[in-house]
C-alpha cells in the first residue's frame, strides 16, 4: 500500500459462486472492503471512483464457468465487472490524471483499482448525461451502430425488424433505421413497451411477442412483404419465426439471443434452410471489434443527440445495493430501457 494513503471502505457486489440456470439476487452478495486512495509507486495503474454501472445480457455468460477469452468468468467470491463510467482519483499511469473521466470496464465497487488502463475511453464530451456512455455513447451504442452500418448494410426504404427493441440496444438501432429512411418494427415483452416503441421511438409498428400464439403470423402481418434486415437479440423460436419471413438477401445481424443464456440445453433452429433459399448473409458480432472506430462513431452520433434526432431512455436503480436487482431483471424483462446503477453522482 501506498505511504501515507487514505483508507477508505468500499462496498462491492461479490459473486458467491459459478451460476445455474436463471440468475437471482442471492448468487451475488453486497458487502463493505476497504481501500487505498494512492496507487503504488512506479505502478501504471489507476484508482478510480465508479459512478455509473452498465447492466447488459452479456454479463450472465461471465456468471458461469467459461474459458472464452472474449467473457471469461468472474471469479467467486471476488467483485463482478462490467462497463462504467468513472472518475479518476489517482494515477500512475501517463496517459490518466485526476479528474479525468473515462468510461470502459470496471469492478462493481465504489473505487476500482485498475492496473491496465489502456483499454479506458477517456469522456471529452459533458455536455450530454455521464450516463449516456453506460449506453447511448458507450457500449450498447457502439453495438448499436456497428451491428446496423456495418454488418447489415442498410438501404433506404428497406423492411427491418428489431427484436427486443426496448432495451439498450434495439431503441437506438429502430431510431438509426428510421433516419435512414427504413420501414421498422419492432417487439417487446409488454404494452408498456410496445408503446414506448410507436409513441417514442417513432418505430412504424410494434408487438408484444408475449400476446402473440404465432410469431410467424405476426410478423407476416407486420411484414407482408417481408424482412430486409433482422437485428438479432432473442434466438430460439423468434429466430425461427423470422428465418421464415426473411426477403431474398436478407441480412441477420446477430447480437445476442437472451432467450438462450439461462438454459441448460440450448434450443435447436428449425428453418436454416431458408438460409440458403432466400440467400441470406447471418453475421455474429462482438462490439469489441469495433472500438478502434470510437471516433467515427462519436462523429455521427452526437450530432443525433444535440439535435434531438434521437432520443435514449434509461431504467435508473439508486446504489450498489440495488445492482443486483437491476441485473437479474434483465432476464425477466423488469427493466424499461437502458438498465443501470447510479453508484454516485459525484
Amino acid at each position: 500500500m501506498a505511504a501515507n494513503s487514505e483508507v477508505v471502505s468500499n462496498k462491492q457486489v461479490i459473486l458467491k459462486n459459478y451460476v445455474e440456470g436463471f440468475p437471482k439476487e442471492t448468487d451475488m452478495l453486497v458487502k463493505a472492503s476497504s481501500i487505498s486512495l494512492k496507487v503504488e509507486e512506479g505502478s501504471n495503474a489507476i484508482l478510480v471512483k465508479n459512478l455509473y454501472l452498465s447492466c447488459d445480457p452479456y454479463m450472465r455468460a461471465r456468471m458461469s464457468f467459461n474459458q472464452d477469452p472474449d467473457f471469461s468468468s468472474f471469479t467467486p467470491g471476488s467483485p463482478i465487472e462490467g462497463f462504467g463510467v468513472a472518475k479518476v482519483v489517482d494515477s500512475g499511469h501517463p496517459e490518466f490524471k485526476k479528474g479525468d473521466l473515462v468510461w470502459g470496464t470496471t469492478g462493481w465497487e465504489e473505487y476500482s483499482l485498475i492496473k491496465n488502463p489502456q483499454g479506458l475511453f477517456k469522456i471529452h464530451h459533458t455536455d450530454v448525461p455521464l450516463s449516456y456512455y453506460t449506453g447511448i455513447l458507450g457500449m450498447p451504442g457502439m453495438t448499436a451502430w456497428a451491428g446496423f452500418y456495418e454488418i447489415c448494410a442498410p438501404k433506404k426504404g428497406e423492411y427491418i425488424y428489431v427484436s427486443a427493441a426496448s432495451g439498450a440496444v434495439g431503441q437506438l438501432v429502430g431510431q438509426f433505421a428510421k433516419l435512414m429512411g427504413c420501414y421498422v418494427v419492432g417487439s417487446a415483452g409488454s404494452r408498456e413497451k410496445v408503446e414506448l416503441l410507436k409513441n417514442k421511438f417513432g418505430f412504424d409498428d410494434a408487438f408484444n411477442y408475449k400476446e402473440e400464439n404465432d410469431l410467424d403470423a405476426a410478423l407476416k402481418r407486420c411484414f407482408p412483404e417481408g424482412i430486409d434486415i433482422y437485428f438479432e437479440h432473442v434466438g430460439g423460436k423468434m429466430l425461427d419465426a423470422v428465418l421464415l419471413n426473411m426477403r431474398l438477401h436478407g441480412r441477420i445481424a446477430a447480437c445476442g439471443m437472451i432467450s438462450q443464456y439461462n438454459l441448460s440445453q440450448p434450443e435447436g433452429v428449425h428453418n436454416l434452410m431458408n438460409v440458403v433459399y432466400k440467400r441470406i448473409r447471418m453475421e455474429g458480432f462482438v462490439v469489441f471489434d469495433y472500438f478502434p472506430q470510437y471516433s467515427r462513431f462519436l462523429d455521427a452520433v452526437l450530432p443525433y443527440i444535440r439535435e434531438g434526432k434521437v432520443v435514449y431512455v434509461e431504467d435508473v436503480a439508486d446504489g450498489l445495493e440495488n445492482a443486483p436487482a437491476a441485473l437479474v431483471g434483465l432476464f425477466s424483462g423488469r427493466n424499461v430501457g437502458k438498465q443501470l446503477v447510479v453508484v454516485s453522482r459525484e
